[in-house]
C-alpha cells in the first residue's frame, strides 16, 4: 500500500483533491450539454419562477399534460416585436392549445437587474389563458443549461419552440438561428396531435 503524506504541507492539496472528488460526480448534465436537446431526447428538467415568485418546474408540468415550451428573447434592449406577434398568435390559438391538453410555458431570459420589469412590461396588455404561464430566466441559467445562448451583441437567447410529451421526452423542436422563422400554432398542433 503507498503511503500517504498527510503533512501540514500538503494539507492545500490534499482538500482541494476532496473537493474536485465530492463535486464532479454531481454535475448536471444539461450543464455539460454540446448542443441543444432534441426529438426523442429526455428534456433537461429546470425550475424558474413566475412574476409572482412561485416556482414552475418542468418535471411537475409534465406529469399533468405536454408542455409547449416556448423560449422568448426576452429584453435585447427593446420588446421583440416578433415574440410579442409570436405570443399574441399563441394566445389566440389556446383554445385549440387546451383541446389537445397542452400547457404553454413562456420562458423570458435576461440579466437579472431589471428583469421582472422588463417581463412585467412584455405582458402588459395581454391576458394570458388558462394553462399559459411565463416565466423568467435570470443570467441565461436555463438558457445556457439548455444551450440556446444567443451571445452576440444585444442579443439574448436563440427563439426556441419545444413540446415536451407527458413521458418527459422532446417530440418537437424548433430553434431559430435569426429572428424569424418561429414556429406557429398549427405545427404546434400537428405535433400534438402525432
Amino acid at each position: 500500500m503507498p503511503h500517504l503524506n498527510l503533512s501540514y504541507r500538503n494539507l492545500p492539496v490534499i482538500v482541494a483533491t476532496l473537493a474536485w472528488l465530492t463535486v464532479a460526480p454531481i454535475a448536471c448534465t444539461a450543464d455539460n450539454r454540446t448542443s441543444p436537446p432534441a426529438v426523442d431526447e429526455e428534456a433537461p428538467d429546470f425550475s424558474l419562477k413566475r412574476l409572482d415568485g412561485e416556482t414552475v418546474k418542468l418535471s411537475e408540468l409534465t406529469k399533468e399534460s405536454p408542455v409547449v415550451l416556448l423560449v422568448l428573447r426576452g429584453y435585447p434592449g427593446y420588446q421583440c416585436p416578433i415574440c410579442t406577434k409570436q405570443v399574441g398568435a399563441f394566445i389566440a390559438g389556446a383554445s385549440k392549445l387546451q383541446d389537445a391538453n397542452a400547457k404553454v410555458l413562456m420562458v423570458y431570459p435576461g440579466p437579472s437587474d431589471e428583469l421582472q420589469k422588463r417581463a412585467e412590461e412584455f405582458i402588459t396588455g395581454k391576458t394570458l389563458p388558462e394553462g399559459f404561464q411565463l416565466v423568467i430566466d435570470p443570467d441565461y441559467k436555463f438558457t445556457n443549461a439548455w444551450k440556446l445562448r444567443w451571445d452576440a451583441n444585444r442579443e439574448t437567447a436563440y427563439p426556441s419552440t419545444f413540446v415536451i410529451g407527458k413521458d418527459g421526452k422532446i417530440d418537437f423542436a424548433k430553434i431559430s438561428r435569426t429572428h424569424g422563422d418561429r414556429s406557429n400554432v398549427k405545427e404546434i398542433l400537428e405535433s400534438l396531435e402525432k
